[in-house]
């Protein structure tokens, strides 16, 4: 009996150390393919590289991490980006590159004042009109010419004006593009206060505008008119204009609201001056300075060219003008006053005697003697800061006929 139950007790013991050594070795199975495993998943990432203890991307970052010699690089899709991700068994292959277009698809093309914003066309923002009645004006203005004046410091308080005498306001569009033309011989002294007080008033006014000095070469008899037509057809070769103003270089306005633009009729800007006690002289005086646009300046055929000497041309335009169905408009008389820079009478500008004839005759000169018969040479042509100068050879008066 006892040798009995030392069998089933032995026989019990031997079949739990049999179980035992069974757990066992499913463990250890276990752990061993475990380990395997994790061998071959650490092998797939460096089985295709050429030498990991070189390669610039292995991981050296664990405790006594080794480096091993795998097989060499055999194909040149082999090769890794440091953002691949490679799963077990996974094939690798590399997507060809195209080559870039000669003509990039992505590329906008930009303009300037464009404001640009993520995901949003590009349009540029419209400049406004300029208005009617300019906030910026100051009105009557205090006009002296007893401090001295050098071209420097107008262009020192006139940083907007470019080469040429031209000015474009930035923040408006100007309704009129105004050449300013102006006769001249001598009066660089006149010029500079002229430039001083007109170049801050027209840029108040909001007026696109280039100021061209039209300079009578030689010491023959002036001709005012004259120079006032070469004035126009210079002034249209520099710039496309639609509206000219004609003013004497020592004449200035004395409230800034006397707007220097076109207007519907010609216009005379300078209807009460000092010399004058500040009042019209007669109804039909057109002197000073006066305005035309482009279709009016033709349709009357420009000035006269033979007007020599002072006086007379400005009454004959006066009626070039009503003589062609249009009327001469005006500022108000308090708006329109003007101070004159005080000179003697220029040399070789003697009143003309024959200007009282010719006023008679306008009807009948007007059609053959203008812009049509005009005569000239250009001497010299410059573009200073603040004005373009040009300087021309009208020739000579005809011979005065003999007294009697």
């Amino acid at each position: 009996m006892t040798r009995l139950l030392l069998g089933v007790t032995l026989e019990r013991i031997c079949k739990a150390v049999l179980l035992l050594c069974l757990v066992h070795f499913v463990i250890i199975m276990i752990l061993y393919f475990d380990v395997y495993a994790q061998r071959l998943d650490f092998f797939s990432h460096f089985n295709v590289r050429n030498s990991s203890r070189i390669h610039p991307y292995y991981n050296f970052s664990r405790p006594n991490g080794t480096a091993h010699t795998y097989p060499a690089v055999t194909s040149p899709t082999d090769v890794f980006t440091p953002s691949a991700k490679l799963e077990l068994n996974q094939t690798i292959t590399e997507k060809p590159v195209p080559p870039c277009p000669d003509s990039p698809t992505g590329l906008e093309v930009f303009t300037p004042n464009a404001k640009l914003e993520l995901n949003q066309t590009i349009t540029e923002k419209p400049v406004p009109p300029c208005p009617d009645s300019p906030t910026g004006l100051v009105g009557r203005l205090l006009i002296e010419f007893s401090s001295p004046m050098t071209m420097e410091r107008v262009q020192r308080e006139n940083p907007d004006v470019t080469d040429g005498g031209k000015y474009t306001p930035s923040d408006c569009l100007p309704k009129w593009r105004v050449a300013i033309i102006i006769p001249f011989r001598h009066r660089d002294h006149h010029l500079k206060y002229w430039l001083h007080y007109l170049h801050p008033i027209l840029r108040r006014q909001k007026v696109g505008y280039g100021i061209y000095i039209i300079n009578q070469f030689g010491e023959e008899t002036f001709n005012r008119a004259k120079l006032l037509n070469i004035g126009f057809l210079e002034a249209m070769k520099d710039a496309e204009y639609d509206c000219f103003i004609f003013s004497d270089v020592d004449l200035i306005p004395m409230d800034d609201r006397n707007l220097y633009h076109c207007y519907e009729q010609p216009r005379h800007f300078a209807i009460a001056m000092d010399k004058f006690g500040f009042r019209l002289p007669y109804a039909g005086y057109f002197g000073g300075v006066s305005g035309l646009s482009k279709a009016q300046f033709l349709k009357i055929n420009g000035f006269p060219n033979e007007y020599w000497g002072w006086g007379g041309e400005d009454d004959d335009i006066y009626n070039r003008i009503t003589l062609n169905g249009m009327k001469v408009s005006r500022p108000d008389i308090r708006i329109g006053r003007y101070r004159m820079i005080k000179h003697e009478r220029d040399k070789h500008n003697e009143p003309n005697p024959q200007r009282f004839t010719k006023i008679q005759n306008t009807k009948v000169t007007m059609k053959k003697d203008g812009i049509n018969s005009l005569h000239y040479r250009v001497v010299h042509f410059a573009k200073f800061a603040m004005y373009t100068n040009i300087t021309v050879d009208i020739g000579k008066p005809p011979p005065r006929p003999a007294r009697g």
